[in-house]
């Protein structure tokens, strides 16, 4: 861990937290918390469960009152710009909520929303991430709700990648998946140079990447190197 004069520096990232803290009925959650993640970087943030760190996702999508500054490519997050930023981000959550429908409409639905409206479907690329995460083509055509928690975990995070996104937002992504699917989808998001992480898993045994893994509970007042 550097110095806490490294959050000065923070002005390079691409995602910036400075001295964020949160509170819960006048009860800090976490406080005086900073780290920044520069373009590219996968950073994984482990920590006890209730240390907050599925809060401090949703405080970077605008969802949580904080304190303190959250930076995305040099723009501070706050009621003005939070639409703007929102489409910096894909988020896939634990138990990420598809809806119900074939796993293909499913898909394509969230490219027909307004803020998407430049992307268009690439059959090919989903196939790709098909390959890549050890699915099988044929689940494309089956209902949603007939795949198991790991099948539906990859599903989201496909989802997600189909969005084009720069900062990508994981929380506890690799749950429900069996060790080849975790290794897969690990291998694939590090080979993607073009996406920058924030991870938070409470075990990262389970789920980590190859780059800094840092504690939540240790964070106060300290920066990413």
């Amino acid at each position: 861990m550097t110095s806490p004069n490294r959050a000065f520096k923070l002005n390079s990232h691409l995602l910036a937290i400075e001295h964020l803290s949160v509170f819960l009925n006048d009860t800090p959650l976490f406080e005086d918390l900073t780290l920044g993640i520069r373009k590219g970087e996968k950073l994984t943030l482990t920590g006890p469960s209730g240390s907050g760190k599925s809060t401090l996702l949703r405080c970077v999508l605008g969802f949580v009152p904080f304190t303190g500054t959250i930076r995305i490519n040099g723009i501070s997050l706050d009621a003005r710009s939070v639409w703007h930023l929102r489409r910096n981000i894909a988020y896939v959550a634990q138990e990420p909520d598809l809806g119900d429908g074939l796993v293909e409409e499913v898909l394509r639905i969230p490219l027909t929303y307004r803020a998407n409206r430049t992307l268009s479907w690439n059959p090919g690329e989903v196939d790709a991430l098909f390959e890549a995460f050890l699915l099988s083509p044929g689940l494309r055509a089956k209902e949603l709700s007939t795949l198991s928690g790991g099948e539906r975990q990859r599903i989201a995070l496909i989802a997600a990648l189909l969005l084009r996104r720069p900062v990508l937002l994981l929380d506890e992504a690799g749950s429900a998946l069996d060790s080849a699917a975790k290794q897969r989808v690990r291998e694939y998001l590090v080979s993607r140079t073009d996406l920058t992480i924030l991870s938070v898993s409470h075990d990262v045994r389970e789920f980590a990447f190859l780059g800094e893994v840092l504690n939540l509970t240790e964070l106060s007042g300290s920066a990413t190197p």
